[in-house]
């Protein structure tokens, strides 16, 4: 109750930072500037009329992550409307292009985590149940929820072991925090035992949403023509880099193309995670020596000439799956730096074999299974990295035996969003 109390006062104290935090974040991304009522727990603007599947993904990942329950959802109860609430503008920007067009589905910002914004929330609504995604753990909010009767589960449940070891320090009070779900749905038998290591008596693994995500069909034609595009030439795409690693990539790459020599020179398709840091990309690229050609000026469906740019700048949202699909092999960011790793099953559901860095507590178990299945080679550093795509990609049937393994391995671990909908089942009615 006393740490519960201390953690309100201080969200209390930082309010007004975080409300001049979003200003501070407009200069380079303008939405965060729009909706701030929400994020007040002010919703008059919006209507509350109807039965509620509430659904939180705090921002991109999270949100394509959960595209798949979001539509057997919507199946399953054609009754219900379904409530997606964010944290951040690309969450809600992905949001918008993966339903937009569906009218039982309604975004909004979540509140911040103070005791009286959450219940506005919860009474503005009234969801007949809650599923927070992955990671978000909010105290305030899931403590609200059990009071105001509203069963809420944590889904695709992640605890790395470095999380584990943080919340671990608070002993009793993660053991009450996460026994106010309803119940958490872990992706992986071990996430299941770092909860359980916390004092949660049941968790239910259903493993993770992620592998029952599709690449849609218009983001493959896409792709396949955009390869078409590059010719001979071999293409790596580095997805969702972070802040540090596109030197140390553009550095190496430098080095592979000069011992490429004659031969068709590479390509790289660089795809920063962070669309406000595409400008600030594209200036290191060209500082760097590269001619570059950002996807905003190519039309991809009438490509007119060949992409001869070294460097193709993938500055725009949504379209991972045809960035992979335009790809030979796929570097995935946040890897080469301690930050934890991205996801890799978007590449290997197109087929495209991964190189990942050493840092992937964040996605372990979903990283090792993939290196076991041969989808995936770990590499320690930059020019490792590119020492190995030059490897594979002079070597045809190494890299369509790897193509095959990508596939496989996808394929094998789906089923996540049936068993999730069985485990929600009671508490939503069926």
């Amino acid at each position: 109750m006393m740490l519960r109390f201390v953690y309100s006062m201080l969200w209390l104290v930082a309010l007004p930072v975080a409300l001049l935090r979003l200003a501070w974040r407009a200069r380079k991304e303008p939405g965060y500037l729009q909706h701030v009522g929400e994020r007040l727990g002010a919703y008059g603007h919006l209507p509350a009329q109807g039965q509620w599947l509430w659904v939180h993904a705090v921002s991109v990942g999270e949100t394509r992550a959960a595209q798949p329950l979001i539509e057997a959802l919507l199946a399953a109860y054609p009754g219900h409307r379904l409530l997606l609430t964010h944290m951040t503008p690309t969450g809600r920007q992905t949001g918008a292009q993966l339903f937009g067009k569906e009218p039982r589905i309604l975004q909004c910002y979540l509140p911040y985590d103070l005791p009286w914004l959450v219940g506005r929330f919860l009474r503005y609504f009234r969801p007949v149940a809650g599923m927070l995604m992955e990671t978000e753990v909010w105290p305030n909010l899931v403590r609200g929820a059990r009071r105001a009767g509203v069963p809420l589960f944590l889904v695709n449940a992640r605890l790395s072991p470095r999380s584990y070891r943080r919340t671990a320090r608070f002993g009793r009070a993660a053991a009450a925090l996460y026994g106010d779900f309803a119940g958490v749905l872990a992706q992986t038998a071990g996430d299941a035992e770092r909860f359980q290591g916390l004092g949660l008596a049941t968790v239910e693994v259903t493993g993770n949403l992620k592998f029952d995500m599709q690449p849609s069909r218009t983001g493959m034609e896409q792709g396949a023509r955009l390869r078409q595009g590059f010719g001979a030439r071999t293409v790596l795409a580095a997805a969702s880099t972070r802040e540090g690693e596109e030197p140390m990539l553009l550095d190496a790459f430098s080095r592979w193309q000069t011992l490429a020599g004659d031969t068709p020179r590479p390509a790289l398709l660089l795809v920063p995670r962070h669309p406000q840091r595409f400008d600030e990309v594209a200036a290191m690229v060209t500082r760097a020596g590269f001619s570059m050609q950002r996807r905003s000026t190519l039309e991809v469906d009438q490509l007119s000439s060949p992409i001869t740019a070294d460097v193709v700048l993938g500055d725009s949202m949504g379209e991972m799956a045809m960035y992979f699909a335009a790809s030979d092999l796929a570097f995935i960011g946040g890897s080469l730096m301690p930050l934890g790793g991205q996801n890799l099953i978007e590449a290997c559901a197109v087929g495209t074999p991964v190189l990942i860095g050493p840092h992937t507590f964040n996605f372990a178990q979903a990283t090792e299974d993939a290196i076991a299945a041969a989808a995936c080679m770990r590499v320690a550093n930059a020019d490792e990295l590119v020492r190995a795509a030059a490897k594979i990609l002079s070597d045809p049937a190494a890299l369509a035996e790897m193509r095959a393994n990508a596939h496989t391995f996808a394929g094998l671990h789906r089923g996540a969003t049936v068993r999730t909908l069985a485990a929600l089942a009671q508490a939503l009615g069926t």
